[in-house]
């Protein structure tokens, strides 16, 4: 198991110095990064490492720190008027990266895009559902715009950071296909060039406004350009921060963690993740319909042995969908390891000479797939992994309302605003848009309903608590466990840390 590591890691060594044209400068903040972005357009995408590029180069009303915590960026303040209005008064003299002045009206003009049906040109925003239920956005004030909500929904402020505002005049000029690639933001750096399936090179915007006042130093970029290098294997990724070719790197692998520590130009930089790994099991196929054979799947795979071994004990076991920090998060029962009781639960579900399944994942994932699959054929599910592209995987398991084809699907979903309702009303409520396992359960639905607008903390904790003991006991899904987030950095990098919601925020990176 060690030789190979060895060998790709060798191999990639041989092939870093080809990474880079020459005309990277010493001076440049280069990040190997695993995927490239699907889109430069903020309101048309659904994936974090394209907003975690985007959002160097745009900011949004609101952001978080490095320690989840929601403060103003574009706005000033922020004032709670009703429970279903919350007004935001705009920073001044904020330019965008053309010279042009931000003004209430992109403001209300970005909000719209995203929230109202067929915005984009015919299209409706893929992030509606990140803005929950918006009634209107409405200019109240040359310096002021108010959102007023159809219903109470108490976690506006956490989902606004995921949204970043575009001007409305240059959407107008370029039109919704040219702000796919072009940019014209207010955030740290402006768009140099895009070599799709490379690199995205960024310079620092000049006259930046400096970001948010409560995140130290509120100045320009301390870097003149950065660069997003797409490496997407992993060996690549961790060759090229060994030999200094690039300065922070993401998705470090567990068993190259003792390298980058030990080598004396690198470090490993972790903080807690926010995305939950699980197993859906198809509810409407011919197997997982019995609630035996789901709890027979849980049993046979251990979760710990593969977060020490696998993950390098860099993650946290869940029995339930959410994350352990997150809000209403509570201590469950524990399926626990017990291939033998697996087995008599498949006997007891009629299938004594146990099943035949598949499980898809992607690449990335396929060896710690090939062990849960081991777990689980040892247990009678003999299973054979199955890896896809994840856009065809999404077709295939998370079409809204569309009947499954598969049988298991090793995934994950992230939750950035450590809120339930950002996870798991997506994943767990009859034929929404993340529901892989074709759960489809009323009485939580309408828990997940009521919580979602519920204004008393503790009675909406105590709801998403009775949620996740539902879950618990339903077992529509294998809930494995979230992950750290594991950075490789070079010692070059100051000023930067890593933040729970994935976001790489260079703007107070700099080099020594």
């Amino acid at each position: 198991m060690k030789a190979l590591p060895r060998l790709l890691m060798a191999t990639a060594l041989a092939a870093t110095p080809a990474l880079f044209p020459a005309a990277v400068a010493a001076e440049d903040l280069i990040v190997g990064f695993t995927l490239d972005a699907d889109t430069l357009d903020p309101a048309n995408h659904r994936k974090r490492e394209t907003e975690t590029i985007i959002r160097n180069l745009y900011d949004g009303l609101l952001t978080r720190d490095a320690n989840m915590l929601v403060v103003p960026e574009l706005a000033e303040s922020i004032t709670q008027i009703s429970p279903t209005e919350y007004d935001f008064k705009i920073r001044s003299g904020v330019k965008f990266h053309d010279g042009s002045t931000l003004t209430a009206e992109d403001v209300k003009f970005t909000l719209d895009r995203i929230t109202v049906e067929n915005a984009m040109g015919g299209q409706t925003s893929p992030r509606q559902g990140l803005m929950g239920p918006v009634a209107s956005v409405d200019v109240t004030a040359p310096d002021t715009v108010r959102i007023t909500l159809k219903e109470p929904w108490p976690i506006l402020p956490a989902m606004l950071p995921n949204q970043q505002i575009v001007s409305k005049a240059f959407v107008e000029s370029v039109g919704n296909e040219g702000l796919a690639t072009q940019v014209n933001g207010t955030g740290p750096f402006k768009l140099v060039e895009w070599r799709k399936g490379d690199a995205i090179i960024m310079e620092r915007f000049d006259d930046y406004y400096g970001g948010a006042a409560d995140i130290p130093p509120v100045d320009k970029a301390c870097v003149d350009r950065v660069i997003f290098k797409i490496i997407p294997e992993s060996a690549s990724r961790v060759a090229a921060l060994l030999a200094g070719e690039v300065h922070i790197i993401n998705e470090l692998p567990a068993f190259s963690i003792s390298q980058v520590e030990s080598n004396d130009g690198t470090q490993v930089m972790t903080v807690n993740g926010t995305r939950s790994f699980f197993i859906a099991m198809n509810m409407e196929g011919e197997h997982f319909d019995d609630v035996k054979v789901r709890q027979a799947a849980a049993m046979a795979i251990d979760k710990q042995l593969i977060i020490d071994k696998i993950l390098g004990g860099n993650a946290a076991p869940i029995d339930g969908i959410l994350s352990p920090d997150a809000f209403g998060a509570s201590e469950l029962p524990k399926v626990g390891y017990d291939p033998e009781k697996a087995k008599a639960l498949l006997a007891e579900a009629g299938f004594p000479d146990g099943i035949d399944v598949t499980m898809d994942t992607e690449g990335a994932f396929k060896d710690t797939a090939e062990a849960i699959a081991s777990m689980l054929t040892n247990a009678g599910i003999r299973t054979t992994v199955m890896v896809g592209e994840g856009a065809q995987l999404s077709d295939k398991w998370r079409t809204k309302g569309a009947p499954k084809s598969g049988d298991m699907y090793f995934t994950s979903w992230g939750n950035g605003s450590l809120d339930p309702f950002d996870i798991f009303t997506p994943t767990h409520k009859t034929n929404d848009r993340g529901n892989s396992a074709g759960y489809a359960n009323p009485e939580l639905d309408a828990i997940l309903d009521a919580a979602a607008v519920e204004l008393d903390v503790e009675k909406r904790r105590a709801m998403y608590r009775d949620a996740e003991m539902m879950i618990n006991a339903d077992q529509p899904y294998v809930y494995l466990w979230v992950p750290k987030d594991i950075y490789g950095v070079s010692k070059r990098v100051t000023g930067w840390q890593p933040s729970a919601d994935s976001r790489i925020n260079l703007h107070d990176a700099c080099l020594n």
